[in-house]
């Protein structure tokens, strides 16, 4: 817009005609700072990994302000449009969206053409020729569609000896057949993938003219578990088969009588990609009422590896040296050390609080350094990511020991000098009870310096339990945990958990036993198991 004096508008329409096309602006400048801003996030994840256990939360937010900013930006841009249609003395705004992404090509194409004029609009004339067409592509949805499957199974009558005849009845996954593997891998899902309970998806089904009781959806759960264990028992097995694990556990609320209880889910990963292992990632699930030791000792009883984990006292019967069939290899988490010193080092969140006018927390020199060396470590396991194990404890070997020496040396030299009831103190004492823990990683080119493995798998749990409330028994609890190993270990190996649910649902009946690593999420494509159904 002309900031000229004699450009400027006199009178007030024309004035407030301006200032919503200054508005629009504005709102386009502050949504490409944000859609900037949030690609710089996503590429620096992309290329460095996840450099603190906030970056996804920050990714989030950017995502969120970013959207925001968008739609608040096309709406200022109409009110522009509709301010300056308006009046004549003031300059129109044109919006500079950024390149729309390429359809991706495997969607199907339909071709709508409009009918072609049949005379020129100038002179009249019929004597018209094709020079070439425009074509605008537009992406649509189609909605759910629903429908019943009549599968008949005629008889026949023998005019000999007047036996009957008749085809035997289809296999389905739930007694009296009422849902398809598709639909019950739908229900399935949702519920335990997108963590929407079984009573809001009654209700959703209910408006788009489909009623289903809330029993019948609830008994197909229990079926559908029952169905899937051979599949589950299968992914235990290759997960405690694994060198080494990651493992944690989250705090899931449970229904009781007249109130709540705290249970606990136990998780379990195996991923050997940082190390360049072949063996497919996946993640095994365990509920519990409580959190007592008994609990890993017994999800572990035949396990012997490595097992990354935080300092839970429940594990320490694990690492004992006698035990049966051996003892497990404690490798501690950097991440879990690093907390308690970032709390005392965050700059950034000191900013934040001082700009909303809030009190700043008091930073200690100490746990800026101790932080810095910390991250110094994280900063070389980056570029060997992936590599093999012999290769990563090279590097270690070369680049990361000297600096761990040093940090050693100078968390000793800082405990030394303050009293023993520091916060600072306490967080020495973390690292140095279990130094040998920490630093296996020198002796060890399998073990990752963070358990962020475990964390990542227990995210959606995390987030999910504020829409489901609770679990409603100790029962729901375990089936839970049972199907969040599955589809956990589908995201993992970049399977869709639906698609692969809704396949495995109408096959599993007539697929050999010995054959069921088959239907695993790491043996499975879309390609596969169609051709695999067509010919069963």
């Amino acid at each position: 817009m002309d900031a000229s004096p004699e450009a400027a508008p006199d009178d007030v329409a024309a004035l407030q005609e301006a200032l919503a096309v200054a508005r629009a602006k504005a709102s386009e400048d502050a949504a490409l700072i944000a859609e900037q801003k949030l690609r710089i996030a996503r590429l620096e994840r992309q290329i460095y990994g996840q450099r603190s256990e906030r970056s996804s939360r920050l990714i989030d937010q950017l995502a969120l302000t970013f959207e925001e900013l968008q739609a608040s930006a096309t709406e200022d841009e109409l009110a522009a449009e509709k301010a300056v249609a308006k009046v004549t003395s003031v300059r129109g705004f044109t919006r500079q969206r950024p390149e729309r992404n390429t359809f991706p090509d495997h969607l199907p194409r339909e071709r709508v053409v409009i009918d072609p004029p049949t005379a020129c609009a100038c002179c009249g004339g019929n004597r018209l020729r094709k020079l070439g067409e425009d074509v605008t592509c537009t992406l649509e949805s189609i909605p759910r569609q629903w429908k019943v499957i009549e599968t008949v199974r005629e008889k026949f009558t023998c005019r000999d000896c007047e036996k009957i005849s008749q085809a035997p009845a289809p296999f389905h996954v739930i007694a009296r057949g009422w849902a398809g593997p598709s639909l019950l891998a739908m229900i399935m899902f949702e519920k335990f993938g997108q963590h929407q309970p079984l009573n809001r998806q009654a209700d959703r089904y209910a408006l788009e003219g489909v009623p289903i009781a809330l029993s019948t959806m609830a008994d197909a759960v229990g079926s559908v578990c029952a169905t899937l264990d051979p599949i589950r028992r299968l992914v235990e097995a290759h997960v405690m088969a694994a060198e080494r694990l990651h493992g944690d556990d989250l705090t899931v609320p449970v229904l009781a009588k007249g109130k709540t209880d705290t249970g606990r889910c136990w998780i379990y990963v195996r991923d050997d990609r940082p190390f360049g292992g072949t063996g497919p990632p996946a993640a095994m699930f365990y509920y519990s009422r409580d959190r007592k030791g008994e609990h890993p000792k017994m999800h572990l009883a035949g396990y012997a590896g490595i097992l990354q984990a935080d300092a839970y006292d429940g594990y320490h019967q694990l690492y004992l040296a006698g035990r049966n069939p051996g003892p497990i290899r404690e490798a501690a988490c950097w991440v879990h050390a690093r907390r308690p010193f970032f709390a005392m080092a965050d700059i950034e969140e000191n900013a934040r609080r001082k700009a909303q006018g809030k009190k700043e927390i008091p930073l200690s020199p100490i746990a800026i350094e101790v932080v810095r060396r910390i991250d110094a470590l994280f900063e070389i396991e980056r570029p060997i990511n992936g590599k093999s194990a012999e290769e990563r404890l090279a590097v270690r070997q070369t680049l990361s020991r000297p600096l761990v020496d040093d940090l050693h040396v100078y968390i000793w030299e800082q405990a030394a000098r303050l009293s023993r009831g520091h916060d600072l103190v306490k967080a020495f004492n973390y690292i140095l009870k279990r130094w040998a823990s920490f630093t296996l990683f020198l002796q060890d080119g399998r073990v990752c310096l963070s358990n962020n493995a475990a964390e990542r798998g227990l995210r959606g749990i995390a987030l999910g339990r504020k829409s489901w409330l609770f679990c409603g028994s100790d029962r729901g609890g375990q089936r839970a945990a049972s199907m969040y190993s599955l589809i956990v270990t589908a995201k993992m190996n970049g399977v869709d958990p639906q698609a692969w649910l809704s396949d495995v649902l109408s096959r599993i009946a007539a697929h050999p036993a010995h054959r069921l690593d088959e239907l695993l999420p790491w043996n499975w494509t879309r390609e596969v198991s169609s051709v695999s159904a067509q010919a069963a």
